[in-house]
This record gives structure tokens, C-alpha cells and sequence, in this order.
């Protein structure tokens, strides 16, 4: 006989595929381009702790999926969504240039691919 309650500590995966269920496509990546950006700019050290977890490989990494990300839904997600996701992109790019000691070519940085060149 089992018991429908889940077990302290278990995961109740029925429970989160509904919750997901009722979340909108927009808000879900509207979500995942906030974390992204959040996780960026630890990486760029621009957090109270500044260099501590500095490291512009994974900031590459970030913000470069974030571009992808960004242009991929640009079309599904509404320019309310869509503006300041754009403007936090752009500020992390203008950031990962500042932080770099060797300069990415014009168009080369991260999240360019999908942007176009960042000037300053």
C-alpha cells in the first residue's frame, strides 16, 4: 500500500511538473536570462565581493549563452521582456571589455555573434 505524501526530503516531481505546467514560456525565459545575467556579472566581478569570483572565461561563457538566448526568443518574448534583458546584455558585454587585459576585435566579444560589435 503506498502512501501518496512523499517522504521528508523527497523531491515531489508531480508537484513541480504542475507548477511548471502553469508557468508562461515568456516568464520561463525571462527567468533563465535573469539568472544568467546575475551569474555573468559575479563572474565579471561587479558584485560586493568584486574579484573574489572573478573569472572572465565562465563570464565569456555567460554571457554569450545569454546573447544566444536573446536572439533566439527575440521574437516570442514582447519588447516590454525584451528591452531590458537587451540593456543588461549590453552593459555585461561593455563590463567583459573593460575587465579584459587583451581586447576582443569588434564583433568578437561575448554574445556579439548575435549582437553585433559593442562600443563603448
Amino acid at each position: 500500500m503506498s502512501d501518496a505524501t512523499p517522504e521528508p526530503g523527497a523531491t515531489d516531481f508531480d508537484a513541480m511538473t504542475r507548477d511548471i505546467a502553469e508557468v508562461p514560456a515568456v516568464e520561463v525565459i525571462v527567468t533563465v536570462a535573469v539568472n544568467l545575467m546575475s551569474a555573468a556579472a559575479v563572474k565579471l566581478g561587479l558584485t560586493e565581493e568584486g574579484d573574489r569570483h572573478k573569472d572572465l572565461d565562465e563570464a565569456r561563457k555567460l554571457v554569450h549563452a545569454l546573447g544566444g538566448l536573446l536572439d533566439a526568443s527575440a521574437t516570442e518574448i514582447s519588447s516590454f521582456h525584451a528591452a531590458p534583458l537587451r540593456d543588461g546584455l549590453k552593459s555585461l558585454q561593455l563590463a567583459f571589455r573593460e575587465a579584459s587585459a587583451v581586447a576582443d576585435e569588434p564583433g568578437q566579444g561575448p554574445g556579439e555573434k548575435y549582437t553585433g560589435p559593442v562600443f563603448g
